[in-house]
């Protein structure tokens, strides 16, 4: 008996134009937006203005609101220029599928940061045994298991890529879910609880 596992969602369209999310290296949404820009591709970065003090001199940055994160309204045949992108790592998946982001969405979204108020963005919650990936730092690329929770601004990780087992704390603004569950994670929330933010 074959099992068919169902195919991906791809939601690209050859003449409509839609947002999509891409995920971009650390620290480098604006270089990014400017080469999308420059291959005549609609780039949305959405941006938070600081300003810090320093003992000298006071300073006015803005900075993502969406670490590692750019949207982008193409059609399909402009998908792999986007890809080709220095510094793109891929498109923004729900699972295996590559869900638009509807019009209304985007549309919050850019009211909300054209607000000018402080915004907290926070991953949707991490559950204990879900699979993560690093997105930031030295550490970019390697996958874990969420193990437990120190608290709101620390997750514990358990890394197995090297053949055993490490645990390490990372701050969840370097995290994303990759949307797989480890085997046992019934195992993780029964001895630590749920985290969710």
């Amino acid at each position: 008996m074959m099992v068919h596992q169902p195919m991906a969602v791809n939601q690209l369209d050859e003449v409509e134009a839609r947002w999509f999310a891409v995920y971009t290296k650390f620290k480098r949404e604006k270089q990014v937006q400017k080469q999308l820009r420059e291959r005549g591709i609609e780039v949305y970065l959405p941006l938070q203005s600081y300003t810090r003090k320093y003992q000298r001199k006071i300073k006015h940055v803005e900075i993502p609101l969406i670490s590692c994160y750019i949207f982008i309204k193409i059609i399909k045949p402009q998908y792999v220029h986007v890809l080709e992108t220095p510094d793109v790592v891929h498109f923004v998946r729900i699972a295996k599928d590559l869900i638009a982001i509807p019009e209304a969405e985007m549309e919050i979204l850019k009211r909300v940061v054209g607000e000018g108020t402080e915004i907290d963005v926070r991953a949707g919650g991490y559950q204990l045994g879900d699979e993560v990936e690093i997105i930031g730092g030295n550490l970019t690329g390697l996958k874990g298991w969420l193990v437990s929770s120190e608290n709101e601004k620390n997750l514990v990780i358990e890394l197995e890529n090297l053949g055993y087992s490490m645990r390490m704390t990372v701050d969840p603004t370097l995290l994303r879910k990759t949307g797989r569950r480890a085997p046992d994670a019934e195992q993780y929330r029964k001895l630590n609880g749920s985290y969710g933010w």
